[in-house]
């Protein structure tokens, strides 16, 4: 076994990446950077019938949007290609010869079956501890298929072929697999060949205690939509795996340095959305400005906001930012300072003006702030208290007109921050435009 940290992440084009495929991705990719090792990306694509360019390419996007890079595999290269299961059959005839040699291999009604030594299998996992497996029993392990009559490879046997390969030293894959170990045991020792290190992570439950299926929120890496990558990775990253200390919210640097495969535990995870949510929006409240943008952006750009540049958008951003749990509900928050054009919402409107003296109050706030020369935070502030205490009111009272009047609605970021974003000229006209639309 190479003294290099090896490990793979083998999906199967099926059209989706499964948010369980996602997370042994994520762990593989976790221990190959945490000792300097390496990730191989290896397609497993022997059922022709299911596997579309688009399929193939659903994978690669799911990955490179976690932010998870593979060092060998399909676009990348590498020494022990190729990295498609489809284009390895001379690879898997050959190691059918040796097992053909040795006698560990026979015909049975068109199939070739591997004739399983009978013994007792041993497996010294990095998760689950020492786990002893009985094969003495025909009838509960049967003599596995390694080919089937028509020709196509069983998984087991392609799988231990290409493991051996490429030089895998760590299989880390889902405790659904961990069944299969010993089977695999088995290969590697009629070929006279060391095991790789196992470590099966706990499955990924939904809460109903089953295993995740695609109808499940939240099962389809792609469903993330307005998801931040890295907190989906955080939240991953704690589905069977904790740092210590209640600690819940990571960035990837610290998960890097934290993650011990030896420390996952093996109950079961339960998948929460709702706590993916959460995760979410506090990864987008602790982010920088620009790493905020470079997400929004696309999400604005989709919405069909047109603005004039970056640096337009960003002093919006600022003041948004702690509001946004999703991504793509940017748009929604931010689309009143693009256009005059906005509409009002209805129930904003019947809430504040059509409450007694509401445009009243509108008016007055309009005539104070036509004085101001300096148009910021604390002069806004200033002159919208000193009009409440000469209109003998309460802030609120102006508060909330000021705010319907400048977005069309009663929720936003603060009013003094969004009236100082958009400016002196645009804030009178929309107050006096909103005065004479709802004066009755």
């Amino acid at each position: 076994m190479s003294s290099e940290v090896r490990t793979r992440f083998a999906p199967s084009p099926t059209g989706y990446l499964h948010v369980g495929g996602a997370r042994t991705a994520f762990f593989n990719w976790l221990f190959a950077r945490k000792h300097q090792g390496k990730l191989i990306l290896r397609i497993e694509d022997t059922d022709k019938k299911r596997n579309t360019e688009e399929a193939y390419q659903v994978i690669y996007n799911g990955l490179t949007w976690l932010g998870l890079d593979w060092d060998e595999g399909p676009h990348v290269g590498g020494n022990f290609g190729p990295y498609f299961q489809s284009e390895r059959n001379s690879l898997y005839e050959s190691y059918l010869s040796q097992l053909e040699k040795v006698g560990m291999v026979y015909e049975d009604e068109g199939a070739i079956r591997f004739r399983s030594p009978r013994k007792t299998v041993v497996v010294e996992d990095m998760v689950c501890g020492r786990i002893v497996f009985d094969m003495s029993n025909p009838v509960t392990h049967p003599d596995m298929t390694i080919r089937r009559p028509d020709g196509t490879w069983i998984f087991h046997f392609v799988n231990v072929v290409d493991d051996i390969e490429m030089k895998i030293t760590h299989v880390i894959r889902g405790e659904d697999h961990l069944s299969n170990t010993p089977k695999h045991v088995e290969l590697y020792q009629a070929l006279d060949i060391a095991c790789p290190h196992f470590a099966h992570i706990p499955l990924i439950l939904n809460h109903e205690g089953k295993k995740m299926s695609k109808r499940d929120g939240g099962a389809s890496v792609t469903s993330y939509s307005g998801y931040v990558p890295e907190a989906v990775l955080n939240y991953l990253s704690l589905l069977g795996w904790s740092p210590g200390g209640n600690r819940e919210v990571l960035d990837l640097m610290e998960i890097r340095e934290l993650f011990d495969i030896k420390s996952i535990n093996r109950r079961n995870a339960i998948f929460d959305l709702d706590k993916c949510f959460w995760i979410n929006g506090q990864h987008i409240l602790r982010m920088s400005l620009e790493r905020f943008a470079d997400l929004a952006l696309p999400f604005i750009d989709k919405a069909g906001i047109v603005y004039d540049s970056r640096e337009q958008v960003l002093p919006i951003l600022a003041i948004v930012k702690e509001k946004i749990k999703l991504l793509r509900d940017v748009p929604e928050w931010i689309s009143y300072f693009f256009t005059e054009e906005f509409t009002f919402d209805p129930t904003s409107v019947e809430k504040t003006f059509k409450k007694p003296g509401a445009l009243d109050h509108l008016k007055s706030l309009r005539q104070a702030y036509a004085t101001l020369e300096t148009w910021n935070l604390q002069n806004l502030e200033n002159k919208l208290k000193e009009t409440a205490a000469q209109n003998g009111c309460k802030t609120g009272d102006l508060i909330h007109p000021a705010r319907v009047a400048a977005s069309g609605r009663s929720i936003g970021p603060s009013l003094y921050h969004m009236l100082e974003v958009l400016g002196k000229e645009r804030v009178l006209a929309r107050f006096e435009k909103a005065y004479h639309q709802f004066t009755l």
